[in-house]
């Protein structure tokens, strides 16, 4: 669990959901722009809630590991959601040249697609 202090208030939340507003706090800021998210967070009567909040240009948000030693609540769809956000930072792909062999690599394959295939 991770407390996330934000505009003097600080809220607990998981490590993934706290990782992933870190990560797509920077990413929206490094864009010039400001999003309103929603994140679970555990209230201090161990309930869950949701807090509301504007992430990107002007918006710190700090992350510090805290002590918790009940069971840490399942909030994967919310890390989930903030991943998804178009802003959230992707490993980019990149189109490489194969090697050349002198193997004659450039004979087509035949492949059937109708056969099971041989272990």
């Amino acid at each position: 669990m991770r407390c996330v202090t934000y505009a003097g208030e600080t809220v607990l939340t998981t490590d993934d959901v706290a990782s992933s507003l870190i990560l797509l706090t920077a990413a929206v800021a490094k864009e010039g722009q400001a999003e309103a998210v929603s994140i679970p967070i555990v209230t201090d009567d161990k309930k869950v809630a949701q807090a509301e909040l504007v992430i990107g240009v002007g918006n710190d948000v700090l992350s510090a590991p805290v002590d918790w030693t009940d069971e840490e609540p399942d909030f994967s769809h919310a890390a989930q959601e903030l991943k998804d956000h178009r802003f959230f930072p992707r490993a980019h792909l990149r189109a490489v040249e194969p090697a050349e062999s002198d193997e004659g690599d450039d004979e087509p394959i035949d492949w059937d697609f109708d056969q099971p295939t041989q272990a």
